[in-house]
């Protein structure tokens, strides 16, 4: 389940990938070969894939949450412990049509990537 602002959508979740990305305030290799670094943080990134569905007014509220002009979104997805919030930004926003019915659009293969404002872990 993937809630966006506050509002659960009700859209089956096909897959969900995260990584755990390093971000260094800076980052150099000296002459003798040794790396030298200071780390600002570890972000948690999702990948989400959502499933088909036949509610198209549910399908086209996320597509419009997903693709309106907001630097950053509270989100909440599902980890290990429960439910893990934070805020992102959404790229990456791509869909295939798979039919039209009359004057209904039907859509499959719903992605988006979720990036992190701020570090999850800081050192």
């Amino acid at each position: 389940m993937i809630i966006i602002d506050g509002v659960t959508y009700d859209i089956p979740v096909l897959g969900i990938s995260r990584s755990a990305d390093f971000l260094d305030k800076y980052a150099e290799r000296t002459e003798d070969g040794i790396l030298h670094r200071e780390l600002i943080g570890v972000y948690f990134n999702y990948s989400i894939s959502f499933g088909q569905t036949t509610n198209v007014a549910e399908y086209a509220a996320l597509w419009n949450k997903l693709t309106e002009a907001e630097e950053f979104h509270e989100v909440t997805v599902p980890d290990e412990g429960g439910d893990y919030t934070f805020t992102a930004y959404f790229s990456n926003v791509k869909a295939e049509l798979r039919k039209k019915r009359g004057a209904s659009h039907f859509w499959k293969s719903l992605t988006v990537n979720f990036t992190a404002q701020a570090p999850a872990i800081t050192p």
